[in-house]
């Protein structure tokens, strides 16, 4: 591939040690990698330059992490589809502390002549502005200025004139919300994701409608942050537990969930006797947990072929639909009631 020839030349070494450290493989020593890393994160992102969109039957898929179960089931949902529409998929795992960052991957994959990407929960969407803001679209909008086709999959942002395929994550958090409301819960936490991630934020929205609308509690106090893993979940409800004690809570993830209801029986708090407790996403585990967990089921396979089918038709000029460069397709969460959500426990 030309790309990987002016990769080579610049950084001072063979094209074999330039695919090698693509690949991310063995036999590179540091100092190599780093060069040639650095000669990468220079180079213009045109076609031109590295190489890439040519008809080479290949597609990019990016996601947070692997650690999360919702991430690997969009990313098996993403490759099916695709390869049922005679695509290949490279997989790109673009988590934070990684030696490879979202950006790297973005340029290797251009490297590798992919012919576009579906980025799931991009970074952008964990860029730390205020609600109802537009953040900065950096990188993004130099992909697209070179004309890099790309969809993002629960990432939305009107900065950026790139399709989106998303669950409507505020509606999440009010039905989730008012599914305890009406149970009889009136002091309900919310378990929330970092801070600075806009699918936590735009839950807490509908977390505090919900309640603004019954005339109940929704401040601060009631919302406490942490990473989306299960450990983070039971940080954040160690944190409400000795704080404002809630009889009920809606949290980011199932993963966090799963963190939370562990925290509950350490502490000798019953679930859903004496905590009700809401997760999101529906990942498998979510009706094995013990109790089952209550949870907002995404649609993921219909996501996946939404954002997979909406980028092939954008890699083909003959078949793009006029007007379409604001795609944007929302799907609606499903509440899936278990175990672990019941009436609060009557004082006697």
């Amino acid at each position: 591939m030309p790309g990987l020839s002016e990769i080579a030349r610049a950084a001072g070494v063979s094209i074999s040690t330039v695919s090698r450290v693509l690949n991310r493989r063995a036999g590179v020593n540091e100092e190599t990698r780093q060069r040639v890393l650095s000669v990468l994160a220079e180079m213009p992102y045109t076609p031109r330059g590295l190489g890439a969109l040519q008809r080479t039957g290949v597609i990019g898929l990016l996601v947070p992490e692997l650690s999360n179960p919702v991430f690997p089931a969009f990313a098996e949902a993403l490759e099916t589809r695709a390869a049922r529409l005679g695509y290949s998929s490279l997989l790109c795992n673009t988590r934070s502390g990684a030696p490879m960052g979202e950006e790297e991957y973005v340029r290797m994959l251009l490297a590798r002549g992919v012919e576009g990407m579906v980025f799931v929960s991009p970074e952008i969407t964990n860029v730390e502005v205020p609600l109802g803001q537009a953040p900065q679209p950096s990188y993004y909008a130099k992909l697209l200025a070179d004309g890099v086709h790309m969809v993002f999959l629960n990432g939305a942002t009107p900065a950026l004139d790139v399709p989106d395929v998303t669950v409507d994550e505020q509606l999440a958090g009010y039905t989730a919300t008012k599914h305890l409301i009406e149970l009889g819960h009136e002091r309900i936490g919310f378990v929330s994701g970092p801070a600075r991630s806009l699918p936590s934020r735009l839950k807490r929205a509908g977390w505090a409608a919900a309640l603004e609308e019954h005339h109940l509690p929704a401040g601060s106090d009631l919302v406490a942050h942490a990473p989306f893993s299960a450990e983070g979940g039971g940080q954040a409800m160690a944190t409400l537990f000795e704080t404002v004690a809630p009889t009920a809570v809606i949290c980011s993830s199932d993963h966090m969930a799963l963190g939370v209801m562990r925290e509950a029986h350490q502490r000798g708090v019953s679930v859903p006797d004496e905590l009700s407790v809401v997760g999101f996403d529906d990942i498998p585990l979510a009706a094995y947990s013990s109790p089952a967990l209550t949870t907002l089921a995404q649609p993921i396979e219909e996501m996946a072929t939404a954002a997979i089918d909406e980028l092939v038709l954008r890699l083909d000029p003959d078949r793009r639909r006029p007007g379409s460069d604001n795609y944007t397709r929302v799907f609606r969460p499903r509440l899936v009631v278990r175990e672990s959500t019941a009436p609060p426990k009557q004082d006697t």
